[in-house]
């Protein structure tokens, strides 16, 4: 009969529990295993496992990144950013990306709720420009964005 109270067996534990409070990618799974204490060695060898067994996908998680933060209204850029900070390996990012809707109105949506009918002045339209462009839009959507609200007035 084999010993289930091996220290690999307790680091999987551990590990399996990380990942049933929130979905995490493989690198942000190894960095917490680290930061609690475990060697690079361990953490990376629990991930591999883990992985195998198919409970930690960083294709599905990057997938589910994308439609989260293009559901919350953010562009491309923005969503880029967010898929590096979390670990996920560039290859993986245009599959995940191909989740992202097409023509979404969520910029037009929020160019009205900051400007709320009113023709901004060069100010109010740089912050306006701004913001978008901290939420990921590019350049070019955010100047047909604002050419849209301004042929509506």
């Amino acid at each position: 009969m084999r010993d289930t109270n091996t220290p690999e067996d307790a680091l999987r534990r551990r590990a399996l529990e990380m990942l049933n409070r929130r979905a995490m990618s493989r690198r942000e799974l190894m960095e917490k295993l680290v930061q609690k204490g475990e060697t690079k060695e361990a953490a990376e060898a629990t991930a591999e496992w883990i992985a195998e067994m198919r409970l930690l996908d960083d294709e599905s998680y990057a997938e589910e990144i994308v439609r989260h933060y293009a559901a919350k209204g953010y562009g491309q850029k923005r969503i880029e950013q967010e898929l590096w900070r979390r670990g996920i390996e560039k290859d993986l990012w245009d599959t995940a990306l191909e989740a992202m809707p097409e023509e979404d109105d969520s910029l037009d949506r929020f160019i009205q709720l900051k400007l709320r009918g009113v023709d901004p002045d060069k100010k109010e339209e740089k912050r306006l420009a701004d913001a978008l462009a901290r939420r990921g839009y590019s350049w070019d959507e955010i100047s047909a964005g604002v050419r849209r609200y301004r042929e509506g007035l």
